[in-house]
């Protein structure tokens, strides 16, 4: 029934959007008569017509207090039919009366005009989702261009009956207060908020994760699925999405890639409503945007140490520490396992939770530690605890409150099983959750071992044990690392095992063509960003280059940055600063770091490498022309033209010379150069320039090559500056579908190749194309870079210029603002990019009539624009003008 429902609702969007438009807020009001319905005012056609009739059908069939909810929904949406809130708190109400009205399924299937044979409607939902079928069949925003016959199973695959991936029911006490809030919040009848969600903040181990768990316990009746999501980064939301699609569709999953399955969960997610995601230990609140905007079916639940950055319209708990009363209860019932509590014992329980800080994780681990030692009273371990105040671990409070529980803990595991502490070492040096039970395992060790062991961490509280997966607290992995011990090797305990494991289990699988390295690859991160300082002979170091080269290709060189770090430190250690393999390593990081926008690193960095190869290869070695040319990119991204453009220059002829005209390399660095004249206003020269690389890419590549895609993409820019918009926008088309196709939706050069399709719309006028597709890649960008990242701040922008352009100025404005500021902080006052973005703001100004605050914000721009980029660049003439405009309607007064 619910997939009948969501096509319905999908079927009846465009129609309702039309009544909207074309009725505004009299679209309930009674007809007198047919004709009505077919035309009023002479605004309203049969598409607005039959979207006025359904929803007359759905009012008619709810009774009084539901009417009000329905009519409630239709005036928000009608007040601004763009507003995609509203939009989908409509769709929302439309969901509720059809999920308990037969009849009115079978009225509204009979209104609905049939999709004409053979076709297949592509929806995306959420406040920053769009489906587009102007590109072929292209779909952005946050719905994958899935086959077909996958997107059907997606719609007919029904969930097995309660499905979950929780852990046991936890032991909370002392939590209802939290627990109420939390039903209270998600299950509030509200008519706006269809993606009902809530955010539990607090410091580490202080119980959030617990109290989410016990929350979908309690309730895991009132849900059709609940699934527990590993927030922490983009990367293992993805992965955790993954495992839910590899649950309800095995068969479909097995040869599918880890983005893949995680866009299938997510329209299996839109298809089927009355689901629990829960959210854990979110790091950056902008991760999850994506999710709650597209996915309005269900409830939301985040957990994180983050007090700042959440969305207005999200409720937040702090969830502090637990009192006197509880917190001696929590230490009771985990140390006195007879259930009997003298007057005596109640007394020290609760000086031991003053002693904790009353924080719940360090009270578990210290009651775990009394319960599986009886002989060891409160008082005695009190006393030791005191005695034994740990000095390395000083970083916070929680962090000291472990520390001294540990000590404790660490000598019992001794004494019980050396391997537990063994495996707990280990765990320190990997990611915290999903660390494979396959992954401990010793080739030709007894496995009995191995499972005790880790029975008796648990028993501990020391780890989270499931048949296939272990897991440890991310404020107990920081003790362990800062408290380790060394081996016989000098290295801190625990990471020499934690290394061997990884090369064995991933030397044996395919780079990339197996779930396996997917789910290991957050490992292999966390334990290049843990190297101690000074190590060197690290097993996983070529693993490191592997794992960084398979993320490029997947555009993801981000997240490489930890795992090319660790990298380039090994070949410094083992081959010196200036062996060829460390320079090339060192320009693979400068590589990262431009990508992930951080300039102020990548540029040292490149000029140190580029010194180091011209003086150890020579000044036209093919890797050192390739570091100059990075670097040369890098000055262009910065804004420094006048140091990017003699630098291609000088690049170009060594390449031309050295390699031929027509070898990538040279291209590559002519494609640059044509880049540096278009970005300084030198247009007569960019567009030649481009014509004739592309001609050669073609030639020598391919059509679909990357470098030609790039190189197509910059041609298109180049046109739609120079005002050919007729060239432009095929250009722009067949660019992002092929790299959709080639590189994937979500890959860094497609989302480049889908801003600029949008902003060329914008410069056609076409703003109803323009704006979603700002909106859906936005999304994108937050999710595969970072809310800060200058890609993501330039998409920022000229959404805030479709905006200005739409007259939607209460959006632009303070959109506009936001980005001045990041582009302030992260590119600096004086970037050709901020000072762009601090025009528009002041076109905003003006536009809106404050022109008081519009005629300083050009001037100070304008002083700007003549020092970085002289008196007579397009952007400070075009900077120029506007402020004699707003000058002089300032004389010319209202």
């Amino acid at each position: 029934m619910s997939a009948e429902i969501a096509e319905l609702v999908q079927q009846a969007g465009p129609y309702l959007t039309a009544a909207l438009s074309a009725y505004g807020r009299a679209v309930l009001t009674p007809a007198e008569d047919a004709a009505e319905d077919t035309a009023e005012d002479g605004t309203a056609d049969a598409t607005a017509a039959l979207g006025r009739r359904i929803l007359r059908a759905v009012r008619r069939r709810r009774a009084a207090p539901e009417q009000a909810g329905l009519e409630a929904a239709v005036l928000d949406a009608a007040e601004d039919p763009d507003d995609a809130e509203a939009a989908a708190a409509l769709r929302q109400q439309l969901k509720r009366a059809l999920r308990g009205d037969a009849d009115l399924r079978r009225e509204l299937a009979d209104l609905l005009p049939a999709p004409a044979a053979g076709t297949v409607t592509i929806a995306a939902s959420g406040p920053r989702s769009v489906a587009a079928h102007t590109i072929g069949t292209a779909i952005t925003g946050d719905v994958t261009a899935l086959p077909p016959e996958i997107l059907h199973a997606a719609r007919d695959i029904q969930a097995p009956r309660a499905l979950t991936n929780l852990a046991p029911f936890p032991l909370l006490l002392g939590r209802e207060d939290a627990l109420a809030w939390l039903r209270d919040t998600l299950t509030e009848q509200s008519g706006t908020a269809t993606a009902r969600a809530s955010t539990v903040h607090g410091l580490g181990g202080v119980g959030k994760s617990t109290l989410a768990l016990a929350y979908a316990h309690r309730y895991r009746h009132t849900y059709s699925l609940i699934w527990w999501i590993n927030a922490d980064s983009p990367t293992r939301i993805e992965q955790s999405l993954a495992g839910l699609a590899s649950r309800l569709h095995p068969v479909g999953a097995g040869g599918a890639s880890q983005t893949e399955r995680a866009e299938w969960a997510m329209t299996w997610l839109q298809w089927h409503p009355g689901w629990l995601l829960i959210f854990d230990n979110v790091e950056n609140p902008a991760d999850s945007d994506r999710y709650l905007g597209a996915l309005d079916g269900g409830h939301h639940i985040l957990t994180s140490r983050r007090t700042t950055g959440w969305p207005r319209t999200i409720p937040t708990y702090p969830l502090g520490t637990l009192d006197a009363d509880e917190a001696a209860d929590l230490i009771c019932t985990y140390a006195l396992t007879d259930g009997i509590t003298t007057p005596r014992e109640r007394q020290d329980a609760r000086a031991l939770a003053s002693d904790l800080g009353h924080l719940p994780l360090a009270l578990q681990q210290a009651g775990a530690y009394l319960g599986q030692n009886p002989t060891i009273s409160i008082a005695d371990y009190r006393g030791r605890l005191t005695a034994k105040l740990d000095k390395t671990a000083d970083d916070t409070v929680s962090e000291r409150t472990i520390a001294r529980i540990w000590t404790q803990t660490l000598q019992a595991l001794t004494d019980r099983n050396p391997r537990a502490v063994e495996l707990l070492h280990t765990f320190a040096w990997l990611a915290p959750d999903n660390i494979p039970i396959s992954l401990l395992a010793i080739p030709g060790a007894d496995d009995d071992s191995l499972h005790e062991a880790l029975g008796l961490l648990a028993a501990y509280s020391m780890a989270t044990v499931t048949r296939h997966t272990a897991g440890v607290h991310r404020l107990l992995q920081t003790v362990l690392r800062a408290t380790a011990p060394a081996d016989p090797q000098g290295l801190p305990a625990g990471r020499r095992e934690a290394e061997l494991a990884l090369v064995r289990v991933l030397t044996a699988l395919d780079i990339g063509s197996s779930p396996e390295w997917d789910e290991l690859l957050p490992h292999l991160i966390t334990i290049a960003a843990t190297t101690p300082h000074g190590h060197t002979k690290d097993p996983a170091a070529p693993l490191y280059e592997i794992a960084a080269r398979y993320l490029y290709h997947q555009g993801h060189d981000v997240r490489a940055i930890p795992l090319r770090a660790a990298g380039l430190t090994q070949y410094e250690q083992t081959l010196g600063h200036t062996h060829p393999d460390t320079l090339m390593s060192r320009n693979g990081l400068a590589n990262a770091y431009r990508a992930a926008g951080d300039l102020d690193r990548a540029i040292p960095l490149y000029e140190t490498t580029l010194a180091q190869y011209e003086q150890a290869l020579g000044d036209t070695h093919p890797h050192t022309l390739t570091c100059r040319n990075g670097l040369a990119n890098t000055y262009r991204a910065a804004g420094y033209l006048g140091r990017a453009i003699p630098l291609y220059e000088t690049t170009l002829a060594q390449r031309g010379e050295v390699l031929g005209d027509t070898h990538p390399d040279t291209l590559m660095s002519r494609n640059g150069l044509a880049n540096a004249y278009r970005a300084a206003g030198y247009l007569g020269r960019a567009i030649p320039l481009y014509e004739a690389t592309l001609a050669q890419y073609e030639q020598a590549l391919g059509d679909t090559h990357p470098h030609t895609l790039t190189c197509r993409n910059g041609l298109a820019k180049a046109y739609r500056a120079a005002g050919y918009l007729g060239r432009a926008i095929p250009l722009f088309e067949t660019a992002l579908a092929q790299r959709g196709e080639v590189l994937g939706e979500t890959h860094r050069d497609t989302l480049m190749s889908r801003t600029e399709l949008a902003r060329a719309y914008r410069s056609a006028g076409d703003l109803k194309r323009a704006i979603p597709l700002f909106e859906a890649t936005l999304a994108q960008y937050e999710q595969a870079l970072s809310n800060a990242h200058r890609d993501t701040l330039s998409c920022r922008n000229s959404l805030a210029n479709a905006y200005r352009a739409a007259g939607d100025l209460d959006r632009a404005i303070p959109l506009y603002e936001t980005t001045v500021a990041q582009f302030e902080q992260v590119l600096g006052e004086t970037h050709r990019d901020t000072l762009s973005c601090r025009n528009d703001l002041a076109n905003a100004y003006r536009a809106a009539g404050h022109l008081d605050r519009a005629i300083p914000l050009y001037e100070t721009t304008l002083a700007q624009f003549e020092q970085v980029l002289g008196e007579t660049h397009r952007d400070t003439l075009s900077c120029r003008n506007d402020l004699v405009w707003a000058r002089r309607a300032a004389e010319e007064g209202p």
